[in-house]
């Protein structure tokens, strides 16, 4: 079976903003975008990896935040979901927002201009990368023995991969929330029909799933 690039629960808002401007280390997503305005779906579900407590949703929403790990070997990620620094490398002791066991468990290759040495916590090791998309994806494939790679996001690195027509799925979360200015994902879902056939799924926690996948 052939290795996919997938995006998968990449959550925008209703206007297609997956991120907000000026983003410091108290605020990963920027000035105006809430995460968990567009993740409470996930968060409420019995697969959500942090739960702490029993219970949760089944469904729908379930299954979403299942597959998000199936068959997955291997992440490509932008510089800006690593961290929010910008330019050289000042601070090698910073490595990344999730503590010592991040929740990937696959090599991450990290797309930069500024380069540093590879390091792993937990089950996770991160590799940084100044590359082109097709040769980060090259990369990626080769250490997901076999399995498919994820197109972490942010919104910049999606559309990166998008223009680079390397996407093979998308799944994107749409929630129920507006935000007016951030970095957008589309203006519209229907920008992507040209290449991909559209599946529209609502779901009873107010979320819209949106499937792509190549025609």
């Amino acid at each position: 079976m052939a290795q996919l690039l997938r995006v998968q629960n990449f959550a925008v808002s209703q206007d297609g903003i997956g991120a907000g401007e000026n983003q410091t280390f108290e605020r990963p997503f920027g000035d105006t975008v809430e995460p968990w305005e567009m993740m409470s779906w996930a968060g409420a579900t019995a697969s959500w990896p942090n739960r702490t407590d029993p219970g949760g949703t089944r469904g729908l929403d379930d299954y979403f935040t299942r597959d998000f790990t199936h068959n997955i070997g291997a992440e490509i990620m932008g510089r800006n979901k690593f961290g929010h620094q910008r330019g050289p490398w000042v601070d090698h002791e910073w490595q990344g927002w999730w503590g010592d066991e991040p929740p990937f468990h696959t090599p991450v290759f990290v797309l930069t201009h500024h380069l540093r040495p590879s390091f792993t916590l937990g089950e996770t090791t991160f590799h940084f990368l100044d590359a082109t998309p097709a040769e980060a994806a090259a990369k990626a494939k080769a250490a997901a023995d076999g399995k498919d790679v994820r197109i972490g996001g942010g919104v910049s690195t999606v559309r990166e991969f998008l223009d680079a027509d390397l996407i093979d799925t998308l799944h994107v979360a749409v929630a129920p929330v507006t935000y007016g200015n951030g970095l957008r994902l589309w203006d519209s879902p229907a920008e992507l029909e040209d290449r991909f056939e559209h599946e529209v799924i609502p779901s009873p926690s107010g979320v819209t799933h949106h499937l792509f996948w190549r025609k």
